[in-house]
């Protein structure tokens, strides 16, 4: 069992309870055992994503598929009409199918959409972020999907990185006391990006020492204004309103990065399947 597939075990669990698996013994005892020939469809094109959790779905039911055999797969654009085949034995193909092909499919929509704002990105040195809207029980997925296509991880939840939004500054009086407030959780290593809502608070977070800044629906005017106020080793990001056909207007010189997220919210989905031969048939 590889690590992932241990760190996987719970969520697994989970999934497949979805489908009832101990509802009926005498089903799962008389589900034959003699492998098949699965044939891993892809109908649509896409960015393919996914694998580690699609093998670790099989073998949490007992196969022994080998995740270096499908490597070669990961990451990989596809075209609607190729397929990838391997064998299971007929009960885990069947049982695991539903489970594995959802996780799969929801990885690839991901990564293929994900790849198309790197691909516009790359020229620019600007990098994408993804962000926590995420689908609850998939942000391990998602992120990881994210990664596959290219872009880059924001935080993984809300103490990984200290961020103060608006909320923290309505509640605490301001980006003062807000930014007092983190500091004084007093953990060395960690970051703290600040949501810049005006170029007046954006001074303001220069004057405390920020390091990372998080322009929030500003202007393109704005954005440029506030690059000219750039302080040494101080990182601009953009969010707010980005998407597929205004993105490029952001790619500014200045701009470190851009969190986008519809990578996870919306990204349109793609289309597999996977069917079953015996063994030997034509």
């Amino acid at each position: 069992m590889s690590l992932l597939e241990k760190g996987l075990e719970a969520d697994l669990e989970r999934f497949f309870e979805e489908d009832d698996l101990q509802g009926n013994a005498f089903y799962l005892r008389e589900l034959p055992q003699s492998d098949v020939l699965c044939q891993l469809k892809i109908k649509s094109d896409l960015l393919l994503s996914g694998l580690p959790y699609f093998v670790a779905a099989f073998n949490y039911l007992g196969a022994n598929l080998n995740y270096e055999d499908f490597k070669i797969h990961e990451g990989k654009n596809f075209t609607r009409g190729e397929v990838i085949t391997f064998n299971l034995p007929f009960a885990i193909a069947l049982t695991g199918e539903r489970v594995a092909l959802n996780l799969l499919q929801r990885a690839s929509a991901v990564s293929t959409f994900t790849q198309q704002f790197t691909n516009l990105a790359f020229p620019y040195n600007v990098r994408i972020l993804d962000t926590r809207k995420t689908t609850p029980g998939l942000r391990s997925l998602e992120k990881y999907a994210v990664r596959v296509g290219g872009a880059y991880n924001h935080r993984f939840s809300q103490a990984d990185v200290w961020m103060i939004k608006d909320n923290h500054k309505t509640f605490f009086g301001g980006l003062k006391p807000a930014w007092d407030f983190f500091q004084n959780m007093q953990t060395h290593y960690q970051s703290v990006v600040v949501e810049i809502h005006s170029l007046d608070e954006l001074k303001m977070a220069l004057e405390l020492g920020v390091k990372h800044v998080m322009l929030d629906n500003f202007s393109l005017e704005d954005i440029k204004n506030a690059i000219a106020l750039k302080g040494a080793g101080m990182t601009i990001e953009i969010s707010g309103g980005v998407n597929l056909k205004n993105c490029e207007q952001y790619f500014i010189k200045g701009v470190d990065a851009i969190s986008i997220g519809a990578l996870t919210h919306s990204a349109p989905h793609v289309d597999l399947s996977m069917k079953i031969k015996q063994v030997g048939a034509k």
